[in-house]
């Protein structure tokens, strides 16, 4: 057998294992009393003051106004839970579709919806916000930021937004390309826009939702994984000057620092040039305010790359990444930190949502932050000093055995150390919990989490194990593990693989324990809301929209959307009906899994759609039409198994992370397996020439030349032939029975 068939025979026994390997997206931040970079664009006065007139107490006293959900998590401390009562437990039975909305796209969906005074703002793919009347879905504006096709090559995760800050009659979106925008509430109109990038010349992105309070707003960036050193930003919420910039982990020390706080993260970075590759420890999701000790609280983002070997070899905890800081609203200066990994060496980001919650710990009566980072282990930290008060693990996790609460670091268990040889490891980068949004119930103590046990098989960059030396690519991956020959990797990694699996769990971050547990067909659910009613809503990687039990977890009811779901429910209340509403279009760091599974967007497609639901909602959506994956002829290629080698080698370094593992799309961006003769006929137009860069295929001229892309096609074609002889075959043989 030669070594192309053994490579693919290869990838149809590992390919469901393969799911796992998934990058979850990155961000990026900066320091203290810097100058803007770059003025905003003049300032233009609002025209209508009285739309959208949030500001602190409103949100402070959330709970007296619960028919709206005035901020990303409903309220400063973030619970996402919503008081509202007449959809519950026994009214669910009649809950139905109130309206849709087409958002017309088949890209991502992450966005949480902020409802204030009967109006919807939210965002959608390629960073656009919408206003919508609440109770009919009319739209009343929309906003194009016009983000440049290209953009969509820097962003590790596809062209996703997870949502826009209301305050003070503005609504405020960053956008892919780096901007930082405020748009009058009332039309719509752009107010101003300022460039949040240190470096335009890196592939920074915005994927997160900014945050908004004391006159300013708090946004960071993405990129980790392309190369980016990591900061956050506060702006004047009025006129879009910095205020403000925290960086979270040191650039080159032989220059000054930008604030003290950098000194003492340098002293932890040893060895190595971190600061050409970027170091990562961006802030692409989590950012939480906290009226009680005017803190702003930093989720910190994985290394870059992510092997510690590679970015500082000497060792060292690399300081901020993976870790939870708090830093003053005003000032931006570090009040404490804790991290989650030290020295983090598998892409365990701790931007996941934190929670601020009041609980009795021991006794005492604490004023804490709950957060499930991707490392496994669910923290309860003291907000006001960071001190770490529990660290139960909430999934199984090889990695580490357990937190060593004298000295609040996770003791590594050296047996699946993958710097010599490949091991899988649980969790994997996709982590044990992601973006997708928790619920906290306060009277209960209880959190409703979308948790995933999914491993990777962790292998060393292959140049590094030969050389000790690693080179820095510009405008691709860095994450300092095998990814070329992935398949491999995969097949040989000590250790076995479990059956990835999600789980929605009731779990209890002082005790450890799970109160209950639904396991679930695929691991990539959405986010999570719970209710006063006595019901936990989430919607799918099956297309479905559940409302369970919250005290057993039993499912009480179950809509059929028809497209996965990965953004969270909210729920609002308008002339006394309650709604609850979501987007569905799935995606993310889905995108290199591959088809794998019985996803709802490998069957109908992915298009994207608001959904709102109220009591005896009549709405329906329109039937959706099966999609033929039927593989057509393709076109004659002929190539030397050396030319396929270097092919398979290249699409998995430069192509498998949008259209997936072994040429199998996750079913958002295009199945390679799928083109017919005439897109064949382009390919080399579309990769090099970028003909379709509008809908975000920009060229890879600086990576790729045109002998690579004649390899990489003739890679894909062959791949399509084989599945194409596997599906007649499998066809043949059914019939035969």
């Amino acid at each position: 057998m030669n070594n192309f068939k053994k490579r693919n025979f290869v990838s149809a026994v590992v390919l469901f294992l393969v799911s796992s390997i998934l990058f979850g997206c990155s961000a990026e931040q900066a320091g203290n009393n810097d100058v803007a970079e770059s003025a905003p664009e003049p300032v233009e006065e609002s025209k209508q003051n009285t739309v959208a007139m949030i500001d602190e107490q409103r949100i402070n006293n959330a709970d007296s106004e619960p028919g709206n959900w005035l901020a990303h998590g409903r309220n400063y401390e973030e619970h996402r839970f919503s008081p509202l009562t007449e959809i519950n437990r026994e009214t669910i039975g009649q809950l139905g579709l109130a309206w849709f909305k087409d958002m017309g796209t088949n890209r991502t969906l992450e966005a949480t919806p902020i409802v204030v005074d009967g109006i919807m703002y939210l965002s959608s793919a390629w960073s656009k916000v919408y206003a919508i009347d609440a109770v009919t879905g009319e739209e009343i504006w929309f906003y194009d930021p016009k983000v440049p096709g290209a953009w969509a090559r820097k962003s590790c995760c596809d062209v996703v937004n997870r949502g826009v800050a209301v305050y003070k009659g503005r609504v405020y979106v960053g956008s892919l390309d780096g901007f930082l925008i405020a748009l009058d509430a009332a039309t719509g109109e752009e107010v101003w826009r300022t460039d949040t990038l240190i470096d335009r010349s890196r592939d920074y992105t915005i994927t997160g939702a900014p945050r908004a309070a004391n006159g300013k707003v708090y946004i960071g960036n993405g990129g980790a994984e392309r190369g980016v050193r990591g900061y956050a930003s506060a702006f004047d919420a009025e006129t879009g000057e910095l205020v403000w910039r925290f960086y979270t982990v040191p650039g080159d020390p032989s220059k000054p620092f930008e604030h003290p706080e950098m000194e003492l993260a340098a002293e932890t970075w040893k060895g190595g040039e971190w600061w050409k590759i970027g170091g990562g420890g961006t802030v692409w999701n989590s950012i939480v305010y906290d009226p009680d000790f005017n803190h702003i609280y930093l989720g910190v983002g994985n290394g870059s790359p992510w092997t510690r070997a590679i970015r500082s070899p000497g060792g060292g905890d690399n300081l901020f990444l993976s870790s939870i800081v708090a830093l003053d609203a005003d000032s931006g200066k570090m009040k404490w930190y804790y991290q989650t990994t030290p020295g983090d060496n598998w892409d365990y980001t701790a931007t996941q949502d934190m929670v601020l919650a009041d609980l009795e710990v021991d006794g005492v009566d604490r004023k804490v932050l709950l957060q499930a980072p991707k490392n496994g282990f669910f923290y309860v930290l003291d907000r006001s000093n960071g001190e770490l008060l529990r660290a139960h693990k909430y999934v199984n996790s090889t990695w580490a055995t357990h937190v060593d609460m004298e000295t609040g670091r996770p003791v590594e268990n050296p047996e699946v150390d993958y710097i010599k040889e490949a091991h899988w490891i649980l969790p994997g980068p996709i982590g044990g919990h992601n973006w997708q949004a928790m619920s906290y119930d306060k009277k209960t103590g209880l959190m409703y989490l979308p948790a995933m046990e999914v491993a990777l098989s962790y292998g060393m960059d292959e140049e590094w194990e030969k050389t000790g030396s690693y080179e820095f690519t510009p405008n691709g991956l860095n994450v300092g593990i095998e990814v070329g020959r992935i398949l491999e990797v995969v097949a040989n990694a000590k250790g076995t693989p479990p059956k990835p699996k999600g789980i929605l769990k009731a779990f209890n971050p002082l005790t450890g324990e799970q109160v209950w547990g639904v396991e679930q067909l695929h691991y990539w659910n959405g986010g999570v809301l719970a209710t006063e009613g006595g019901l936990v809503f989430q919607g799918t990687a099956l297309g479905e929209f559940n409302a369970h039990d919250i005290d057993t977890g039993e499912t009480l009811w179950s809509f059929n959307a028809y497209t996965a779901f990965l953004a969270p429910p909210v729920s609002y209340q308008i002339d006394g009906v309650q709604y609850v509403a979501l987007m569905a279009g799935t995606g993310g760091a889905e995108l290199w899994t591959g088809d794998t599974g019985n996803l709802a967007s490998l069957k109908y497609g992915n298009f994207g759609k608001l959904l709102v639901f109220k009591l005896d909602g009549k709405a329906e959506l329109p039937p959706p039409t099966i999609i033929d994956r039927t593989i057509p002829e393709q076109p004659e290629i002929s190539a030397t198994e050396e030319e396929l080698e270097q092919g398979y080698l290249l699409y998995h370094d430069v192509c498998s992370l949008c259209h997936g593992i072994g040429v199998r799309s996750g079913g958002v961006v295009k199945d390679l397996r799928l083109l017919t003769k005439d897109k064949h006929a382009m390919f080399k137009d579309i990769v090099l020439e970028g003909v379709l860069e509008s809908i975000g295929m920009a060229s890879f001229d600086d990576l790729l030349d045109e002998k690579d892309v004649e390899n990489i096609q003739a890679y894909i074609v062959a791949r399509a032939n084989e599945d194409r002889e596997a599906a007649a075959q499998n066809q043949s043989s059914e019939a035969g029975e």
